[in-house]
């Protein structure tokens, strides 16, 4: 199993490398550290292109080089330098190439949103990545906690929800941690009928989140910790906010219906929830890529 790390030699940088080590362990997958230089970046005036990429490449290096310094012993790591006009492109192509399971991300850039801060790579890769994309907030990287200790499971009515749950599922499954489904009521359109009856809203929101955990259940080892959790409010930042966290959990989100097929594109929804979410997110896309297909 391998983890694409899109690393950048910046505080996001080592926030991504963090959470990617977290989930390595969990997986026990292998790391891939990647480092995208764009080609012919020579200033005018500065030499030869050729001379000034070979600069650039050997600083490069020399950041990949402290970042494999910075993975435990207990963790197997990999660098990788390419060369693409596109940050986001190159990442694209070497999670393809490498037949990675996710891309691993800081959240540390432009457009603050509370602990995340999504930068235009990153805002780019959660609008057109084939593979799942996870996001780490800011500060990650000064966390003691080692691996994951629970998987959310962020579970609507809308097509592709299976796909989710199935992805957590087998998230779950190989992390050995619990799962938590929760079901938001104030995300999903269906209720928008039933808003004016409390009650008919919650009658509805445990229907559906015992259906999923049934449907849980019925995939994972007897006796594996399954919980459900089903939160409301006059907003999606106020749902949210209802829910408990803990240093090492993740929280598991599905794509927009926009997504073009086998990508993901992060909604309105998920991008409410990351104004006040302070763990790792993970938007997954609505279908898979099947076997052999986009890889380079």
């Amino acid at each position: 199993m391998n983890l694409v790390v899109g690393y950048l030699a910046t505080p996001g940088g080592a926030d991504a490398l963090a959470l990617a080590v977290r989930f390595a362990r969990a997986l026990g997958a292998q790391l891939h550290i990647c480092l995208i230089v764009p080609p012919d970046t020579a200033p005018a005036g500065i030499g030869p292109k050729g001379g000034y990429e070979e600069m650039v490449a050997g600083q490069a290096k020399g950041w990949l080089d402290d970042a494999m310094a910075s993975v435990p012993d207990d963790v197997v790591a990999h660098t990788h330098l390419s060369f693409d006009e596109s940050f986001t492109d190159g990442l694209i192509h070497e999670a393809l190439r490498l037949q990675a399971v996710a891309i691993v991300v800081g959240g540390s850039g432009g457009g603050l949103i509370g602990s995340f801060s999504l930068g235009s790579v990153v805002n780019e890769l959660l609008h057109s990545s084939p593979v799942p994309v996870a996001v780490a907030p800011r500060g990650t990287r000064d966390s003691t906690v080692d691996r994951i200790h629970e998987i959310t499971c962020a579970i609507g009515q809308r097509q592709g929800s299976d796909l989710l749950l199935d992805t957590a599922v087998r998230a779950s499954r190989a992390a050995d941690v619990p799962l938590r489904l929760v079901s938001l009521v104030a995300l999903d359109p269906a209720f928008g009928s039933l808003r004016g009856d409390a009650d008919a809203v919650r009658e509805h929101a445990v229907a559906h989140a015992q259906h999923t955990v049934e449907a849980a259940r019925s995939e994972l080892p007897e006796d594996f910790p399954v919980t459900s959790t089903i939160v409301n409010g006059p907003t999606v930042e106020a749902a949210v906010e209802q829910l408990s966290w803990q240093d090492g959990d993740i929280i598991m989100v599905g794509s927009s219906r926009l997504s073009a097929p086998r990508r993901i594109f992060l909604g309105s929804t998920a991008a409410k929830m990351l104004r006040v979410l302070d763990v790792p997110m993970v938007v997954v896309p609505r279908d898979e890529l099947k076997d052999g297909e986009g890889h380079a």
